[in-house]
């Protein structure tokens, strides 16, 4: 699980950024002002940190990234703010940002930066040998396997399902899924994800027990065992 550490000074907006970050299988810490989130930086390791570029007292969130840079913490950081000018975007750039998102933001998109952002920092990280259930894949053949029966994947459906893979227990957001599996940075209003996702589902699922491939309604995908599942297999 990616461990995020949220930074933001408004309740209800740190409300919203950790529900839709725990809801995508985050593990969420938040706090709300600068001291505390000095101390959370130097105490913890994080994947990701999500930080309010405007915060009370003398600690605001420039002065955190440019803190966490000169201790050689290379952690992605996501700036938010409400100062969305070009001079603005590029200090918090400069000062060691990975992204810069205006505030009101959606939270589709919050998502598919902080995702682009873990994915960036750690390329050499990834395991290259996935494993869901009885559901195998090697990256690097790119060979998947359930029950030992190989599996017959295109290109593209071969890449939906390591996505989903890698994100296992997370639910996957349709923008995620055009950024991450087919390189769009905008909606082709199209439903070129619901039939790649119903061919993988069926190439992946059927004949099979249990059903991994979910669809979440109103948010997206995900691929796990459910609990229920889960219990009568075991």
């Amino acid at each position: 699980m990616l461990h995020c550490l949220v930074i933001e000074d408004d309740a209800e907006t740190r409300r919203y950024l950790c529900s839709g970050l725990q809801r995508s299988g985050y593990a969420v810490t938040s706090c709300d002002n600068g001291v505390e989130a000095q101390r959370l930086l130097q105490d913890g390791s994080w994947d990701v940190v999500v930080l309010d570029r405007m915060l009370p007292g003398e600690v605001d969130g420039v002065a955190l990234i440019e803190m966490l840079r000169r201790g050689g913490d290379a952690t992605p950081v996501l700036i938010l703010s409400a100062l969305n000018s070009v001079d603005e975007r590029v200090r918090g750039l400069h000062a060691g940002g990975d992204d810069y998102l205006a505030k009101p933001f959606a939270m589709a998109e919050l998502l598919a930066r902080v995702e682009n952002l873990v994915r960036r920092s750690a390329p050499a990280r990834e395991n290259t040998q996935l494993q869901v259930a009885d559901l195998l894949l090697d990256a690097r053949a790119m060979r998947a396997t359930r029950r030992g029966t190989p599996i017959a994947l295109q290109p593209r459906e071969f890449r939906l399902l390591e996505y989903l893979m890698r994100h296992e227990g997370q639910i996957v957001t349709r923008t995620m899924l055009l950024e991450g599996v087919w390189d769009y940075h905008f909606d082709p209003q199209t439903n070129v994800i619901d039939v790649q996702i119903s061919r993988l589902r069926g190439k992946v699922d059927k004949g099979f027990y249990p059903p991994l491939i979910h669809t979440v309604r109103g948010a997206g995908y995900t691929l796990k065992v459910l609990a229920g599942d889960a219990a009568i297999s075991g």
